[in-house]
């Protein structure tokens, strides 16, 4: 800033001329009015009543001005600036209204709709189903048994007669625990807790076993990596394969409506024997379909049956390795995964829809299945 002059014509003072106060008063009156929301008003504030803006910068050329001339340029600029200010607060007050409106507008809830059009949650129909299933064989005088998820190599392999060398038991079938050498496996059946049940307790047992599982499968339509199971077990004096044949009759017409039977074809499983595949008659065409090519049937490829699940006679090895003396006991078990049973029920072609939790499917079945 310049010392005084007295001797200084402030007309020659070019930021203090009149014209000049009055072009820069202007301009920012005019900045002022075309500012189109508040961001860009907050730039014009800085712009034009700012410490750098025009007017700041003739206010403090006031000081260079001999005490006589210094009154009248100092109301001339101090007047621009007032107008300025003003004008500002009175265009916020504009834009701010304008604000408040479109806001109302474009966030405006409708008070008057139904408060409960969305649904709080359902209850997910594998969680039902596997109740249902517990409720069938506690009617017949079974037990519901549960174990951990998190089990001991032992009880999910080599209890089950699955040797070490056994494919099933490699990081490509089975998820474990840390390392392979840590002999700690997530489940890759529900076995396991039948094992746990002779260890702990005498025969005559008859326990099903529902729960999930988990294997190293890739998540497509008709497979997850973790999924549930329904394994049963029954270990008395005098068991036969005719008590798991009549057992799974009851369990499907349970399951899918009277008249469904199962049929058994020979197969091989580590912990039975003998063991067997267990197929139902078709619900949808119940075998019509069979050579009939005028009524086919998509469920079972026109043959009539569907697989199911997997049973057989419990092999003596396992009876032996739980404690149960296999000269006096003898029994069967059987198992099957409880999303291909609510695929069969309802029709479910992805398991996609089972995983992805989406209330709408699971809210279709209701709090029962």
């Amino acid at each position: 800033m310049s010392a005084p002059n007295k001797h200084y014509d402030p007309v020659e003072v070019t930021p203090l001329h009149p014209d000049e106060v009055a072009r820069m008063r202007d301009e920012a009156l005019a900045a002022v009015a075309g500012a189109a929301d508040l961001d860009q008003l907050k730039q014009v504030r800085l712009a034009h009543v700012g410490d750098r803006s025009p007017l700041a910068l003739a206010n403090r050329e006031i000081g260079a001005l001999p005490p006589q001339a210094r009154k009248e340029a100092g109301q001339r600029v101090g007047a621009a600036r007032r107008e300025v200010t003003e004008a500002i607060e009175a265009r916020g007050q504009v834009l701010e209204a304008e604000r408040d409106e479109r806001v109302l507008v474009e966030e405006s809830v409708d008070v008057t709709l139904p408060w409960d059009r969305v649904p709080r949650g359902a209850r997910h129909p594998l969680t039902t189903i596997q109740e249902r299933v517990g409720d069938v064989f506690v009617a017949m005088g079974w037990e519901v048994a549960e174990g951990p998820e998190v089990e001991a190599e032992w009880l999910n392999f080599d209890a089950l007669n699955i040797g070490p060398d056994h494919p099933a038991r490699t990081m490509q079938d089975t998820f474990f625990v840390e390392s392979e050498d840590s002999g700690l496996v997530l489940r890759t059946h529900t076995s396991p807790v039948q094992a746990r049940t002779m260890l702990t307790r005498k025969p005559p047992i008859y326990v099903v076993c529902p729960g999930r599982t988990f294997r190293t499968d890739e998540l497509d339509a008709t497979h997850t990596p973790v999924f549930s199971q329904v394994e049963g077990l029954a270990v008395d004096e005098g068991i036969t394969m005719a008590h798991l044949k009549g057992t799974l009759d009851h369990f499907a017409s349970a399951m899918f409506g009277e008249g469904i039977t199962t049929r058994l074809r020979p197969s091989y499983f580590p912990f039975t024997e003998p063991s067997a595949e267990m197929d139902l008659q078709c619900f949808v065409c119940r075998g019509a379909s069979v050579g009939n090519p005028d009524r086919p049937c998509r469920t079972c490829s026109s043959e009539g049956w569907i697989e199911w699940g997997g049973c057989g006679v419990v092999n003596p090895r396992v009876l032996v390795a739980c404690g149960v003396d296999p000269d006096r006991y003898t029994g069967f078990a059987f198992g099957m995964g409880l999303e291909r049973t609510l695929m069969f029920r309802h029709g479910i072609e992805d398991m996609h829809d089972m995983v992805e939790g989406d209330v709408r499917f699971a809210a279709a079945f209701g709090m029962e299945v």
